[in-house]
């Protein structure tokens, strides 16, 4: 039976190969072993050597990836995961609650709390890993502004405020404690962080 014609008359579009598994399972293991000694001992630190020392391959495997170091760090980071997702239901500050609760605990242990400082490194000296570690940054901070965006909607939150700096506010004392400090931000600091960051709107005179 003849296959069947693309549209248009043309010869039908080759079938798109199936990925090895073999070969997939052997990256996984190689971004996974270098998530790792990235958080173990950063980005100059990391080389392709301990990295298929950890990942049990060998060194060509990895340059049949990668170019070389920075290639394989860009494609482990786009790997990370958010571990923080938008709450539903309640009002909007303790929606802004539970996000920074999940914020705390996400960045006291999780893979890319451990990256984060040589992630930062590496964002110094690349503009390929800058924009990467920019658009999730933004996208973690986006979050927060459109739960305060709605909380302005609401009457919860005073209006005229500028909320991306209210966010960075917000999110910054738990940040600020992971990277300079080295100690996590205790998830239930939270709420009286958000209560003295984010005070309720002033009730008029005579309500």
């Amino acid at each position: 039976m003849e296959a069947d014609a693309a549209p248009g008359g043309g010869p039908p579009p080759a079938a798109t190969p199936e990925p090895d598994p073999r070969v997939e399972r052997s990256r996984r293991l190689i971004l996974s072993a270098a998530l790792d000694l990235l958080g173990e001992v950063g980005y100059g630190g990391l080389t392709i050597e301990g990295v298929a020392a950890r990942a049990g391959v060998a060194k060509s495997t990895i340059y049949r990836h990668w170019d070389g170091k920075l290639e394989l760090i860009e494609d482990a980071i786009r790997t990370l995961k958010a571990t923080v997702s938008l709450p539903a239901g309640g009002s909007a500050r303790d929606r802004v609650t539970a996000l920074l609760q999940q914020v705390a605990t996400s960045m006291a242990s999780s893979t890319w709390s451990a990256c984060l400082p040589a992630i930062i490194d590496a964002a110094e000296r690349d503009p390929q890993v800058l924009t990467i570690h920019r658009r999730f940054s933004c996208e973690r901070r986006q979050m927060l502004v459109d739960l305060l965006t709605e909380g302005v909607a609401s009457g919860e939150i005073a209006p005229g405020l500028d909320l991306g700096l209210l966010a960075e506010c917000l999110i910054g004392p738990i940040v600020v404690r992971r990277l300079l400090l080295h100690e996590p931000f205790d998830p239930a600091g939270v709420l009286p962080l958000v209560s003295q960051v984010l005070p309720p709107p002033a009730t008029p005179r005579g309500a």
